[in-house]
Formats: structure tokens, sequence, C-alpha cells
């Protein structure tokens, strides 16, 4: 392991400790927030018409306790591809159920990472953010996913920094609360990350106004 993997791993342990114990040691009084269920989110966006995936129950247990949705949003003009939408929200991380980056459970599920680049999301009614952008491949197929952390307002794309604000937010609000948002879709044969980013964007800016209605702030 590289320097730096070995540094941001023991930053990465060193924070989810402390959570851990100052979550523990606050838990009596932790403010646990009691949102709309991820269920009610809008099955339409703008133009776009939704199916809802039934996650089952080996992804359930593996996620852990909290509320989570996914949904295929189709394009109904049919000119472009699907957007898979996942949203994952915890209202307590103090008992150990944390959020998955992406990164670990893609490959697991088969796909193939090729690209990754940190990206800064400029949406309409909202400060800049960075989010993550990843080009995963399986077979003849290739994927851009986005993703970022969400809490209270607030999207950040490091899992450290998100582990960071945890602490953070703990002291300051009482709160362990935070989500993960990830939308992928497909891309076109020898299309570029950036020309699939421009395609999603318009959907990415349907979404983000929306999140503080489920996602605490």
């Amino acid at each position: 392991m590289k320097a730096t993997g070995i540094l941001r791993f023991a930053l990465a342990t060193a924070l989810i400790g402390l959570t851990a114990i100052l979550l523990q040691a606050r838990g009596r009084s932790e403010i646990v927030p009691k949102p709309r269920p991820l269920s009610s989110f809008p099955a339409q966006l703008g133009s776009w018409d939704s199916t809802q995936i039934a996650l089952d129950k080996e992804t359930l247990d593996v996620l852990g306790a909290g509320d989570f949705m996914e949904r295929i949003y189709q394009d109904p003009a049919g000119k472009l591809p699907e957007v898979d939408l996942f949203l994952a929200y915890f209202a307590s991380q103090r008992a150990g159920d944390t959020i998955h980056s992406p990164q670990h459970c893609l490959p697991g599920a088969g796909w193939n990472p090729e690209e990754r680049d940190r990206i800064t999301l400029a949406l309409p009614g909202h400060p800049p953010f960075p989010a993550n952008r990843y080009v995963i491949s399986k077979a003849e197929s290739r994927r851009l996913v986005l993703y970022w952390y969400w809490a209270h307002d607030r999207g950040v794309a490091s899992e450290y920094w998100a582990k960071f604000y945890l602490v953070k937010d703990a002291i300051r609000m009482n709160r362990s609360d935070g989500a993960l948002v990830r939308i992928t879709i497909s891309m076109f044969p020898g299309e570029t990350p950036d020309a699939a980013q421009q395609r999603v964007l318009p959907f990415t800016s349907l979404v983000v106004p929306l999140l503080d209605d489920y996602i605490p702030r």
C-alpha cells in the first residue's frame, strides 16, 4: 500500500473510531430526524417517468439500517438512455451502519473501474459542490456514475471529509444522519466522460433541489 493510501486509511479509521466514541457517549440524547420516506420521492422529474427497482434482501442486509430508493428514469421520447437514481439515507450512524462507497460495491457486482475523477457540480439554485465521476465497464457496456455524500444541504465527494463532517455535526447538532446520492447512465460507444456528463447534468439539476425535502438540512 502506498504511503498516501496508508495515511488515508489511518485517517478514516481514526475518524470512524472518534465518531463511534463520541456518538456512543451522546447516544441517549441524539437527535434522529424523521424525514419523508424516500419511497415518496417524485416518480416523475420534468418529463422523465420512472420505474421503481425493488432491492433484494441480500442488498438490504449489506446496506444496513437505513432508507433506500432506486428508480430507473426514462425519457418519454426514447432519445436518451435511462438514468438510474439511487438514494441511501441513514437517520443515525451511531450504531455502525454507515454509508457505503460505490467504489466498493460496483466492482463486486462485476463492473470494472476505468476512470475516476473529481468534478464540481454547479447547478441552479445551489452553491457548487464536489462530486465523484466514475467510469465503469462490463463486457461491451460502459457507464458513467456520479455520486456524492449529502448531509444538511452540504455535498462532498470525499468519504473522509464525509466522516469529518459526521463528527463535526455530531458535536454541533447532536445528529449523525447523512446520505449517498448516486446517478448512473449508460454511455454511447466511443463517448467521452465529459460528453456523458453533459447529457446527465439536466437530469441532475432536477434531483438536487429536492434533496432537502427527503434528507433533512
